[in-house]
Formats: C-alpha cells, sequence, structure tokens
C-alpha cells in the first residue's frame, strides 16, 4: 500500500486517524544505525511500525525491528516523543493518519539482516553517511535526537 507524507502542507488531507507507533535508532559498536528502504515510499527510515491491542510498547519496537530487519534487539531508552498535527501519512485506502511516534534507543543482539514485506533495502550506515539518504525531515528529527546523548530527557512534541 502506498503513502504520502504530508508536513505542514496547506493542501494535506486532514487526519482520520492516529496510531501509535515506535521506530527504533539500533547502534551496533561501531556507532551504525540500522535503517531501512520503506517498500511504501522509496525513502530510507528507522525500522519501526504501529503498536497492537494487547502489546507493551516495549514488544513493538522489538517486534516491528525483527520484522522488517532480521534483527533481534534490545531497548536501552526512549529518545522522543513525536505528535506534530502537521504531519500526517495518507495511504492508498483512505486512511489519513495524524503522527504519534514513538522513538527508541536500542541495540543489537542477534539475529541476520534480511528485507521484508515493508522493507526493500536493509543496512547498517555511519552517522556520517546518513546526510547522503533520502530520509523524511520528520525521521531526520528523530535520528538527530536519538544520537544527541547530551539529552537528559527525551524529546516530546
Amino acid at each position: 500500500m502506498g503513502r504520502i507524507d504530508y508536513l505542514h502542507d496547506p493542501d494535506a488531507p486532514p487526519a482520520n486517524s492516529v496510531v501509535p507507533s515506535v521506530v527504533a535508532f539500533v547502534q551496533d559498536d561501531e556507532g551504525r544505525v540500522l535503517v531501512i528502504r520503506r517498500s511504501d515510499n522509496g525513502r530510507w527510515a528507522l525500522p519501526g511500525g504501529g503498536h497492537d491491542a494487547g502489546e507493551f510498547i516495549a514488544d513493538t519496537v522489538l517486534r516491528e525491528a525483527k520484522e522488517e530487519t532480521g534483527i533481534d534487539i534490545e531497548v536501552i531508552g526512549l529518545s522522543g516523543i513525536y505528535t506534530d498535527p502537521g504531519h500526517v501519512m495518507a495511504y492508498d485506502d483512505g486512511e489519513v493518519r495524524q503522527q504519534f511516534s514513538m522513538c527508541f534507543r536500542a541495540r543489537p543482539i542477534g539475529g541476520a539482516i534480511r528485507t521484508s514485506s515493508e522493507t526493500t533495502e536493509v543496512r547498517w550506515v555511519s552517522p556520517a553517511d546518513l546526510k547522503e539518504l533520502d530520509i523524511h525531515p520528520t525521521m531526520r528529527l528523530r535520528i538527530e535526537h536519538a544520537m544527541d546523548r547530551t539529552r537528559t530527557e527525551p524529546y516530546i512534541g
């Protein structure tokens, strides 16, 4: 299913849903970041997805990372909560979702890289090389906040 992201666009359709979701900022021992190329919009992003009823939010992070990348992770902290009503995602089925995303820091503990139906590529990227990738501005914000180890509290906005 295709997706179009709108960020503070006056022509964006109005949101008709809000779904709590997560992304995992996973860094390995070399400092590389785990990223995916999304199959719905072709952009690079952190692995993640929607929270399911009956799950703890940390379990959502583990499940989504494994499903999209093949990598098993351990959550080590929350870096931010993102609820900008000016960021909506329009899906082919008519759903227009307002952003509600939590970004968690994590580390890899096993598994092997593979793609899924939601990812066309998965790779480890050095932080310096992230600027070369087509990453949505709101995802770049999550990455910047997660990389900033001077923050003592999660970003909330």
